[in-house]
């Protein structure tokens, strides 16, 4: 499984990657972006090497929705954020999760086994 990380606190991003890896030893972190523009630099070089997305929503750049309304990406996304008032909005963008930080490692794993049922 091939994950994209979107998110701009390298502390965060750490974090989230550790664990993803205790909850799936199998998964690949391909990448770690920190900005709106890094993301879509990203996803228009790379279309489809991606299997899931970890996506904060806040960036220092902008709004993570703001990569998906200008490039195309089929690849689901689990968005982690500290605010609930974009959940609606992130479900119209490819979301199959939404995770309030700071997360848990039952809350990502939760989120991966609904990935892998899909």
């Amino acid at each position: 499984m091939k994950i994209v990380i979107i998110e701009d606190e390298e502390l965060t991003a750490c974090d989230l990657t550790e664990t993803i890896l205790k909850v799936e030893p199998g998964a690949q972190i391909i990448a770690v972006l920190k900005s709106v523009k890094e993301a879509v630099d990203y996803f228009r070089e790379n279309e489809d090497s991606t299997d899931l997305i970890f996506s904060d929503i806040q960036l220092g750049d902008g709004l993570s929705f703001e990569i998906f309304n200008v490039v195309s990406c089929s690849s689901p996304v689990i968005f982690c954020t500290a605010y609930d008032e974009y959940a609606l909005q992130a479900f119209r963008t490819n979301s199959i999760n939404y995770l309030l930080k700071p997360f848990s490692q039952k809350s990502v794993s939760e989120a991966l086994d609904k990935f892998k049922a899909l």
